[in-house]
């Protein structure tokens, strides 16, 4: 993970927790590349990024992000992947919705160094022991009544917010 993850010039990274649909795995990925961050992380149960389909939908930005997996316990990847992370000086944000979220347009996040996004499985979102370890909670603003939205556009969206400018 620190060999992707680690360099000089990586600032904005994905984490994609237990994600377990190929579709949004790829699309994520393609998100990725467009958007300009710097490597995915996968979860040890996030669905395989080199799957047949997650190649297609992604257009082939699988060969192009650097990605690594995270997390040596598929059940808590989080209690020795955020430290990693930490480690490499990374600031840590979980997406998902919470009473005591900041939004993703919230200052303090651009001021980060270095950023590590971690988005998770639809339906469960991320587990909590993820989000206790994480250094915020972020939350994108809706309107209309709408609560969510599909993780592979909610990544799009945050990584646009937060990309290098």
């Amino acid at each position: 993970m620190a060999e992707v993850a680690g360099g000089d010039d990586a600032r904005l990274v994905a984490i994609l927790e237990d994600i377990r649909n190929h579709t949004n795995v790829g699309a994520i990925f393609r998100s990725a590349a467009a958007i300009g961050a710097d490597a995915v992380l996968a979860s040890p149960a996030c669905y395989d990024p080199l799957y047949r389909r997650a190649v297609r939908v992604s257009m082939g930005t699988v060969f192009q992000v650097p990605w690594a997996r995270i997390g040596t316990d598929p059940h808590d990847w989080s209690r020795d992947g955020i430290p990693e992370l930490h480690e490499l000086g990374y600031t840590v944000a979980a997406m998902a919705l919470s009473d005591d979220s900041v939004p993703l347009d919230d200052p303090r996040l651009k001021q980060c160094d270095k950023l590590a996004l971690v988005f998770g499985t639809e339906g469960d979102g991320l587990s909590p022991k993820t989000i206790a370890r994480c250094d915020y909670t972020v939350r994108i603003p809706m309107q209309h009544g709408v609560d969510s939205l599909n993780v592979a556009a909610s990544s799009a969206v945050a990584l646009w917010e937060l990309r290098r400018r």
